[in-house]
C-alpha cells in the first residue's frame, strides 16, 4: 500500500535543517529539532500549522515528551545542555549542563530522567528532570552512540553504538553498561526502538538492514529495508513502525516473534531523514530542508 499526503506541506519560518521529531498525540503537537537555528519547532498535529519556535541553544538534536505533563525536553548539541521546555508558553523553563555535545535523548517518565548521548562520543548523560541536574555519566563502548530507548518495565536503557554494530544495555541504578548485544549484518546502527508488549528491540543500519532482538540478545528476525535509515519511530499501541531513509518513508507493523510486515512507503525529499508517528491518527510526520525553505508534512497509509 502507498503512503499518501494527509496534509499539504507547511513552511517553517527559520531555514536551517532538522534532526529528531516527536509527537504528543494527546495534546495534538508535533515537535521538531531545528539544528541550525538552535530552536524547537512546535507544530499543530491536526492542521500542520507551525505554532512557534523556542530558542533553546543549539544545534538542537534530540526531542522527548513527558506524556503526563506535555513538557518537552531537548538535547542542545554544542550548547552542551538538556533543556526543559513549556511548549504552550514557548519558553525554556530550565537547562542542565552536561559534559559533552548532545545528540539523541530518551525520557523515562517513571524515574523522571532524561538520557542524553554524546554526539560522536563515548558517554551517556543522565539528568534528573525534577532538579534538572546531571545525576550520572555512563561510559559507553565505541565512539558513535546513535539512538536509544527505555524499557518501561525494567528501566534498562538500550543504546545503539554505530561504529561497533552493537547495542549497549545500561542498568539505571548503577549507570553502567551491563552487556552488549552484537548486531551482525546491521552496519552503522542508527534507529533503535523498543516494543514493551512484545519485548523486542528493533534496530536498523545505514546499509538497509533491520533486525529484531530480545533484551537477552537473541536475534528474532531480520529483513531488508530502506537504505540510509536515520530515524525510526514506534507507536507502541498499534506496533506501527515508521522509518525514514534514502528512498523515502516506509511503515511496517511489528509482530511478536517474527519479522515486521511492510505496510506502505512513499518517496520524499532526500533531506527527510527523521519522522514520528501520531498515535491518535496514525499519521507519519516528517520534516526536511531545502534552499527554498524548511517544511513539515504528514502522510497516511492507504
Amino acid at each position: 500500500m502507498p503512503l499518501v499526503p494527509a496534509l499539504p506541506p507547511h513552511t517553517v519560518p527559520v531555514i536551517s535543517g532538522f534532526d529528531y521529531v516527536a509527537v504528543d498525540a494527546r495534546r495534538r503537537r508535533v515537535y521538531a529539532a531545528h539544528t541550525g537555528s538552535g530552536a524547537l519547532t512546535v507544530i499543530d498535529a491536526d492542521s500542520g500549522a507551525v505554532r512557534g519556535q523556542v530558542e533553546t541553544g543549539g544545534p538542537v538534536h534530540g526531542v522527548a515528551v513527558d506524556p503526563a505533563t506535555g513538557t518537552v525536553y531537548t538535547g542542545d548539541g554544542l550548547a552542551r545542555t538538556v533543556s526543559k521546555v513549556d511548549p504552550n508558553a514557548l519558553k525554556v523553563l530550565a537547562s542542565a549542563d552536561v559534559a559533552g555535545s548532545v545528540d539523541a535523548i530518551a525520557f523515562d517518565p517513571q524515574l523522571h530522567r532524561v538520557y542524553a548521548d554524546e554526539d560522536d562520543g563515548t558517554r551517556l548523560f543522565a539528568i534528573d528532570t525534577n532538579t534538572m541536574k546531571t545525576v550520572g555519566t555512563v561510559a559507553l563502548p565505541g565512539h558513535k552512540p546513535e539512538y536509544l530507548d527505555v524499557d518501561p518495565a525494567t528501566h534498562a536503557v538500550y543504546q545503539n553504538i554505530a561504529d561497533r554494530s552493537e547495542i549497549a544495555v545500561i542498568d539505571p541504578k548503577t549507570l553502567r553498561v551491563t552487556k552488549t548485544i552484537s548486531t551482525p549484518g546491521v552496519v552503522s546502527n542508527h534507529p533503535l526502538q523498543y516494543d514493551p508488549q512484545f519485548g523486542q528491540i528493533v534496530v536498523a543500519g545505514k546499509n538497509g538492514a533491520m533486525a529484531v532482538y530480545s533484551p537477552a540478545g537473541r536475534r528474532i528476525a531480520s529483513l531488508a529495508v530502506e537504505p540510509g535509515i536515520d530515524q525510526c519511530n514506534l507507536d507502541r499501541s498499534t506496533h506501527l513502525l515508521a522509518c525514514a531513509g534514502d528512498d523515502g518513508i516506509a511503515v511496517l507493523r511489528l509482530r511478536a516473534g517474527a519479522a515486521p510486515v511492510p505496510l506502505g512507503s512513499v518517496k520524499t525529499d532526500p533531506d527527510a531523514h527523521t519522522l514520528a508517528v501520531d498515535g491518535r491518527t496514525r499519521r507519519v510526520w516528517t520534516v526536511w530542508s531545502t534552499p527554498k525553505g524548511d517544511f513539515t508534512q504528514a502522510f497516511a497509509v492507504r
